[in-house]
């Protein structure tokens, strides 16, 4: 590192220029590293010389978030490809590898649900799926809201009257031989009790399948030619049956909008911003029909143009193999800036011709406007929540930093809290929040193991040694070694907060001066009794007045840390109490109690089943078969 002689602000140091000339003018991708080695920045360029050289200037020529990046930064590495879209594609890799801290973020709080059709199974059926894509299943969506799919499943069964029930629940009930309610209300087929063979029902699921792919026109003509062969044959009941599912029919049609012309397939993206954050809407027309929606916020961490943002949207959107695909054209409200390599990205993730292009006049044109009037109206409502909650939690913090003498905004509060029954079943919490808020997926759980009875400042001492102690290791590591993402503990919380008084706050603070940490985290405790907040070499508590935004932080985190201990503490007892009555038969462990649990529909089953369906199991030996018939037939 090294002060800008440039610059008459000797304390914006930046990162260190590599040799004149050692940078090659080849295709690559940049990865910017903190001293510590962990990568904070990963851009792209067609021409690595020509790009890094931008960043080698006075920071005060930079915009503000450039500037923090390369104060921030110790070091510059890069890699060469063969081409641009190579570039793009490293690029991405590397920062789902990496989770720079300066990169574009997407923030998506929502696991937003799809309507899912398992067509590997035998007797597919239809479902709310969250999550990962599954192999051996159809997806359509996804839906803003669980119930969205309820609803129009609803409307469908009548139609397609395929199984919805768990495979525990269609075991059993092709074990007694009755169906469920939903057979008697003609909104399943019965495949459990054989009321329907094999191939028709296939027929049914693929009819479910072209539908919600938008193909209705071939289903509702062949309805309705049936329908009207049904009361010319007399047959007054099938056509009634039958202009009842055209009726269903109909009426799902009509939730979806059309928008386009029938052939069309498009991804329609709307877009928001302020200098801060962006909202992005995208709508998912295929064969001219809405048939999903998503949205996100996406935090500006880095300089953006216009066009450079439309880039970091298709990455991320389309850097994972989207679950509907992707489609012919994708429309967007302004050109990208690197339009060409990204379409030339998406036609090898399609196999064919993609189009990325701002649509200028007529019924695209009014689409993405209705897009882009979705995400502002999202993005009021966000603007909205994040003014309230922003300047609360800003008032919070530096209530905190003043009334603790702490020198700086605790922008990262650990808290920690222990929860046990008379010594057993010893766990501890560790609870997060990040600039305020609960940053759930930082939170930790602990068993606590080299505590004998009951101990609270041992086991808290064990709880946050094994937390700091990961930290130190994660800090310590070669570069070399700590390219990935980073660890689970890698950064160092800016107020170390313990569910307790004095004792807990003695324990927690010896630890800290044990690791050589104690310049770097500062250590507090909230006591129950009175509120009382209590600090290391002092006394007396730090008095925080009542009703204060400070107090109510560290009463939500104290809390939380409490809920999140206690939780754990349940599940443990839980499961060490819990006795199956599968526990004990020979040659039966758990992979097998699972199997045959799930094959029969639950341990009543089993405790049922004949020596015979034990026996037909391929899993079970003969001998284990006869053991489990024995426990439950002596």
């Amino acid at each position: 590192m090294f002060t800008v002689p440039a610059d008459p602000y000797p304390e914006l140091v930046m990162v260190k220029r590599p040799p004149a000339g050692s940078i090659p003018e080849q295709p690559g991708s940049y990865q910017f590293k903190d001293r510590n080695g962990r990568v904070i920045y990963v851009g792209k360029a067609s021409n690595l010389r020509q790009r890094l050289s931008n960043y080698f200037q006075n920071p005060r020529n930079m915009h503000a978030r450039t500037a923090q990046m390369v104060r921030t930064a110790e070091s510059v590495e890069w890699t060469t490809v063969r081409n641009e879209v190579e570039a793009l594609m490293l690029e991405y890799s590397l920062i789902k590898q990496h989770d720079p801290r300066f990169n574009v973020r997407l923030r998506d709080d929502k696991s937003y649900p799809f309507l899912a059709v398992t067509t590997g199974e035998q007797w597919p059926r239809a479902q709310v799926m969250r999550g990962r894509k599954r192999k051996g299943t159809r997806y359509f969506g996804p839906y803003a809201h669980a119930y969205a799919i309820r609803d129009t499943l609803d409307l469908l069964l009548r139609s397609f009257p395929v199984r919805t029930c768990t495979q525990g629940k269609f075991n059993e009930h092709q074990r007694l031989g009755r169906p469920c309610l939903l057979f008697h209300i003609e909104k399943c087929s019965g495949p459990c009790v054989g009321e329907i063979e094999e191939m028709p029902y296939r027929e049914l699921v693929n009819e479910l399948c072209q539908f919600l792919d938008g193909d209705t026109d071939e289903i509702v003509n062949r309805l309705e030619a049936q329908m009207k062969s049904a009361a010319s044959d007399l047959e007054f009941e099938q056509a009634a049956r039958l202009r009842d599912r055209l009726t269903a029919v109909n009426k799902a049609i009509a939730k979806q909008q059309m928008v386009a012309d029938r052939s069309e397939d498009l991804d329609v993206i709307g877009i928001a911003e302020d200098e801060l954050e962006a909202s992005v809407q995208m709508f998912y027309v295929r064969k001219g029909r809405v048939v999903g929606r998503k949205g996100f916020i996406l935090d500006k961490v880095e300089e953006l143009t216009p066009g450079g943002l439309i880039d970091r949207i298709l990455e991320n959107l389309y850097g994972e193999e989207p679950i509907l695909g992707v489609p012919k054209q994708v429309l967007v409200p302004y050109e990208a800036d690197d339009r060409e390599v990204y379409e030339e990205w998406l036609e090898l993730a399609r196999g064919s011709k993609v189009q990325i292009r701002v649509p200028l006049r007529g019924d695209k044109r009014a689409l993405l406007e209705t897009v882009t009037r979705n995400a502002g109206e999202e993005f009021t409502r966000h603007r909205m929540r994040r003014a309230s909650d922003h300047n609360t939690r800003s008032r919070a913090l530096t209530e905190l930093q003043d009334a603790l003498d702490l020198p700086e905004a605790p922008l990262r509060i650990e808290c920690y809290d222990m929860a046990h029954l008379q010594g057993t079943d010893y766990v501890g919490s560790m609870v997060v929040l990040e600039d305020g808020l609960p940053a759930k997926r930082e939170y930790r759980r602990f068993k606590v193991n080299g505590v004998e009875g009951n101990d609270d400042y041992a086991a808290m001492a064990e709880v946050v040694r094994r937390r700091l102690q990961a930290y130190l290791d994660e800090r310590d590591r070669p570069i070399n070694e700590r390219g990935d993402k980073p660890g689970k503990f890698a950064y160092p919380p800016q107020l170390l907060l313990v569910d307790g008084g004095k004792g807990q706050v003695s324990a927690t603070k010896r630890v800290v001066d044990e690791l050589g940490l104690s310049d770097e985290i500062p250590v507090a405790g909230l006591a129950k009794r009175f509120e009382e907040v209590y600090v290391p070499d002092r006394q007396a508590p730090i008095e925080i007045a009542r009703g204060s935004e400070a107090l109510f932080m560290l009463q939500r985190i104290r809390d939380e840390a409490h809920r999140f201990a206690n939780t754990f503490h349940g599940e443990r007892r839980s499961k060490r109490m819990t006795v199956s009555a599968l526990d004990g038969i020979p040659g039966l462990g758990e992979v097998r109690k699972k199997k045959l649990t799930k094959a029969l529909g639950g341990v009543n089953a089993v405790k049922q089943a004949s020596l015979d369906d034990l026996r037909a199991l391929s899993f079970l030996p003969d001998a284990v078969a006869d053991a489990v018939h024995a426990k439950f037939h002596p």
